[in-house]
């Protein structure tokens, strides 16, 4: 079931709507109006990651910020195929009854193949791309910290069990600890508060394709492939320099295959980019979607 957390209001004051997709119930924000703004977050965050772009950009935008099935405030049933797939449709879903079209898409983490993936489908309605610390194509190294949530039953009880991931994340993501205070982390871990809330967790991390025999590998092949359309969209990057998963050799990689993208790359700012650098990134983001 979904849940409330009125006691984040001052940190995330925003009204929650839901739509039923297939199997459960996913949250949203939608804010403001004018021209459509997705914010899609990846793993072990939600929408709060995006709580600053929101109170940033809703006077000028519609912005649209879900949390992907089992996570945040949707709904976290436990049987549901928690793969790629499953994502991208339950995102096509949410656009398609919002009825939203020159969508400019923020992507972030898992966030990116999910973006990109709803994008391969309905290429005529974007608008453009915003990417940080993310991937929409194979290839790139795993972490061992993250390979090893994969494992049977170490990972079923680091993950779902203890919360390691999550618990983690939020000491590791974010390189200005001094903006990781405790109501923050709280805003990260209370909706991921039992086992059965943290199930999504590590269904993303086994999805992580590291081989053919993954579920997602096939679907981001098929991602990547759709990229090359989308090379004269309009982009900007900002990236965190001081991730410790998605490295500069992903950075490296969006630009290879986007060579007009503005990038900006900022040496202090780790995975959690938004925490370290959202003052720095919103003009940017704001003077991208003006200039669009």
């Amino acid at each position: 079931m979904a849940i409330d957390l009125p006691e984040l209001k001052d940190l995330y004051p925003f009204d929650s709507h839901y739509l039923d997709v297939t199997g459960g119930r996913m949250h949203y924000v939608d804010e403001g109006s004018g021209p459509a703004v997705v914010l899609l977050h990846g793993n072990p965050t939600w929408s709060f990651y995006y709580r600053e772009l929101i109170r940033g950009l809703r006077d000028r935008y519609r912005v649209i910020a879900p949390d992907h099935v089992g996570c945040g405030l949707s709904d976290k049933p436990p049987e549901y195929p928690y793969t790629l797939s499953t994502h991208v449709d339950n995102l096509e879903q949410l656009i398609d009854h919002l009825g939203l079209c020159d969508v400019t898409v923020v992507v972030h983490d898992w966030g990116g193949p999910i973006g990109f993936g709803w994008a391969a489908r309905h290429p005529d309605r974007v608008r453009g791309f915003v990417v940080s610390n993310t991937a929409a194509f194979l290839g790139g190294r795993t972490p061992f910290r993250i390979r090893i949530c994969r494992w049977p039953i170490l990972g079923e009880v680091a993950v779902g069990g203890f919360n390691a991931f999550a618990r983690a994340a939020v000491r590791m993501a974010c390189r200005k600890r001094e903006r990781m205070t405790p109501e923050v982390v709280r805003g990260y871990l209370l909706p991921y508060d039992t086992p059965a809330n943290r199930i999504a967790i590590l269904c993303f991390v086994r999805d992580i394709p590291l081989s053919s025999r993954v579920p997602s590998f096939r679907v981001l092949r098929q991602i990547e492939a759709a990229l090359p359309r989308f090379r004269d969209q309009p982009m900007l990057v900002c990236w965190g320099m001081r991730d410790f998963c998605f490295t500069a050799w992903f950075l490296e990689q969006w630009i290879g295959r986007f060579p007009q993208a503005v990038v900006h790359r900022f040496e202090d700012a780790g995975h959690y980019l938004l925490e370290d650098a959202h003052e720095r990134i919103l003009p940017l983001l704001c003077d991208f979607l003006q200039r669009r």
